[in-house]
This record gives C-alpha cells, sequence and structure tokens, in this order.
C-alpha cells in the first residue's frame, strides 16, 4: 500500500459484492479433501486445531461481551487448550457465554462456505480480520498473541493481495475445514464424558451442569443440534454444484 487511503479504499472494497467464483463439482471435492487433511491428521491439526480453538474462545468472549459480562481476558496455548474469563452476577449469562464455545466455529465455517459461494468471500475474510485484531486487546499471554498475530498475517494477505475469485475459493475451504473441526471437537468432547471422566473439569458441558444442573447429555445435545444445522445450511449450495456437475 503506497498510503493510507490506497490501504483503506482497498480494505473497505473488500465488504462490496465481487463475483460469484465459478466453482466446479471436481473443485468442491477438492476443497472438500482439503478441508479434511486440515482437520484431521494430527500433523495438520497441530496448527489449523489452534484456529479453531481461538474460534472456540472468541465464541466464548462475543457471548460474554452481549450478555453484559465484563471480559476479563483470553488465554489460548499451543497444546489446543484456551481460557476465556469473564465475570457476571447472573448466572443464566454465565451459562451463556459457556455455551457459545463448541457451536462457534461451525456457525463460522457455515458462513464462510455460505459467503465464499454467494461473492461475499473477501468480506468475510476482511471481517474475520477485524474480529481478531479486536480480540488482541483481550490476549493475556504470549501464545495468544503469536496464534491471533498469524490468523490476521493470513487473512491480511488474503484481503490484500489475493484477487477476489481467489479469497472466495479461499472462504470456501477455510469454511469447510472449521465445520470438519467442529465435529472432531465434538467427538472429543463425548470422549472426555464416555471414556476420560477424570477430565470432566474441561468440558464445556460439564462446566454448564454445575452451573444449571442441565445434565451434560442435553448441553452436548445441543452442541450437535447446531453443529448439524451449520453443516445443513453450508450443504445446501454444495449440493446444487455437485448436482450440475452430475
Amino acid at each position: 500500500m503506497d498510503s493510507p487511503a490506497s490501504f483503506w479504499n482497498t480494505f473497505s472494497a473488500a465488504f462490496t459484492h465481487t463475483n460469484v467464483p465459478n466453482i466446479t463439482w471436481a473443485e468442491l471435492l477438492l476443497s472438500l479433501a482439503a478441508a479434511v487433511v486440515l482437520s484431521i491428521p494430527r500433523r495438520s491439526w497441530r496448527y489449523f486445531g489452534l484456529l479453531a480453538t481461538a474460534t472456540h474462545e472468541l465464541g466464548h468472549a462475543f457471548a460474554a461481551l452481549t450478555s453484559g459480562q465484563r471480559l476479563s481476558g483470553i488465554r489460548l496455548r499451543l497444546d489446543h487448550s484456551g481460557t476465556t474469563t469473564a465475570y457476571s452476577r447472573s448466572r443464566l449469562a454465565a451459562a451463556w457465554s459457556c455455551f457459545w464455545g463448541y457451536p462457534v466455529p461451525a456457525l463460522a465455517g457455515a458462513a464462510f462456505v455460505w459467503s465464499g459461494l454467494n461473492g461475499w468471500g473477501p468480506a468475510a475474510v476482511a471481517a474475520s480480520a477485524l474480529v481478531l485484531t479486536a480480540s488482541l486487546l483481550f490476549l493475556r499471554n504470549l501464545a495468544g498473541f503469536a496464534i491471533t498475530g498469524a490468523a490476521i498475517a493470513a487473512t491480511g494477505a488474503l484481503t490484500f493481495l489475493a484477487p477476489p475469485t481467489a479469497v472466495g475459493h479461499a472462504a470456501v475451504i477455510l469454511g469447510l475445514a472449521l465445520l470438519v473441526a467442529a465435529v472432531r471437537d465434538l467427538v472429543k468432547l463425548t470422549q472426555v464424558h464416555l471414556r476420560h471422566r477424570d477430565r470432566l473439569n474441561t468440558s464445556d458441558a460439564y462446566l454448564l451442569y454445575r452451573a444449571t444442573s442441565v445434565p451434560s447429555g442435553i448441553w452436548i445435545a445441543l452442541f450437535t443440534l447446531l453443529v448439524a444445522g451449520s453443516w445443513l445450511v453450508a450443504w445446501q449450495p454444495i449440493v446444487e454444484i455437485l448436482r450440475q456437475g452430475a
């Protein structure tokens, strides 16, 4: 960027509607494969899982802010764990912010897929850069800054250096990867309750049970319902592309 004005013009232009990317059924299948490669193998999950954790914690943080709680800070760790600390006198508000962790990566993933397939991919990526930048105010550890800084660099590079159609393609892949990641994390959560009950204190479902007396299984079912609904929303345009290629 050769001036602040051109920087701003490029950034603001990302929020305008662009041409819908021409994604073929073959490319869509490759995008699905890329999403699985990012979210399933341990080597790639070691890195992409950090973004999924950041999205999870941002879900807690946003819910805390929208329910009037005082957000103290967010900590992200390289072992894929994270903590969002908020203070509230309302048990209902505390439960509200505790709930919006596991569903948010899936909801964000569906939003990315829909945006990418409808000409709003650059807007979704630029908005993500803004949210990530704002989250720097609440980060409280070095790993959190490193993880978030890397995500800001990636979304910034897409916004300022990549053509809009390429950003649309990237948004679809990122969205699908977050959707797969949400399922992976749900499976891990379920395993904690079924096989590793010594780790229950790390489970949002268990913390919700402690706060509300509603059984953990109900909360896991609600998480699953929202993740499944996100997949359904994202799958509708995907099916149409696959049908056209059939």
